[in-house]
């Protein structure tokens, strides 16, 4: 394995040694480096500047791309690969789905096709991604599936009944998180979930430490996570059958311990 593989991104010997494989990045790095200043300085939470993110993104470069695909064709495999390991996993037409940061549909969509009607809720913090999603619901014609879509601000799922979902999935979603957002998530997921329900979710890995990238990406050790999880009364593990060809999330599947 590379060397620099075991590096924390945010260290300066990562990032000269990527530089130098890579020196057609050095101008898009500073460029996002100024954007991320330029956004912070607006100030407000987390939240609130991820969604100044979203739309920049979605503005500059495309809602596909904010979602996190670099392509159509990768934005229609990836959630077709997203599908097809629910699918795999057990998931029926008649599951209650909660997909956390849905985006615009990019697994929402498949899943919305093959669930009952009324069967497939969907959560995003960006307004402009969810209007995007609002028109793929439309092209694909399945509002006759009855879907819901809406706006949030945080992971309280206040708004949301208990003992309702079988499956509730997050893909891409912590790799943005900071730990307070991801606890909060965790400690009212299991209020949401049925007895038997199950939440998976996707997150950027790292063996030694916990750190971030210009508060944009963040990555965890899973040893973080499966204590964090725990401590609000669930179950974890490392699911060993989820390959994540790009960006090489692993995922992890939560249950109620009870």
């Amino acid at each position: 394995m590379n060397s620099t593989r075991n590096l924390a991104r945010s260290s300066l010997v990562y990032k000269m040694a990527f530089a130098a494989r890579h020196p057609n990045q050095i101008t898009p790095y500073i460029r996002r480096v100024c954007v991320d200043a330029w956004l912070r300085a607006r100030g407000g939470d987390h939240v609130s500047y991820y969604r100044r993110i979203m739309k920049y993104k979605a503005t500059a470069l495309g809602v596909e791309v904010a979602v996190g695909s670099r392509s159509h064709e990768q934005w229609l495999e990836f959630g077709q690969m997203q599908f097809d390991y629910l699918v795999k996993h057990g998931l029926r037409p008649s599951d209650r789905v909660l997909e956390i940061g849905c985006g615009n549909l990019r697994a929402g969509r498949l899943l919305i096709d093959y669930l009952d009607t009324g069967n497939y809720y969907g959560i995003d913090i960006s307004s402009d991604i969810l209007i995007s999603a609002e028109h793929v619901l439309s092209e694909a014609g399945l509002q006759d599936k009855l879907p819901r879509l809406a706006l949030t601000g945080d992971l309280t799922f206040d708004f949301l009944p208990d003992d309702y979902f079988t499956v509730v999935h997050a893909n891409s979603v912590f790799t943005h998180c900071p730990i307070e957002i991801i606890e909060e998530c965790l400690a009212n997921i299991g209020r949401i979930m049925t007895p038997d329900g199950f939440f998976d979710f996707t997150f950027y890995a790292h063996d030694d430490r916990d750190y971030q990238v210009l508060r944009e990406d963040f990555y965890y050790r899973p040893e973080t996570l499966f204590a964090l999880a725990e401590r609000h009364g669930l179950r974890t593990r490392l699911l060993d059958d989820w390959y994540d060809p790009w960006d090489h999330q692993p995922k992890i599947r939560v249950t109620r311990a009870t």
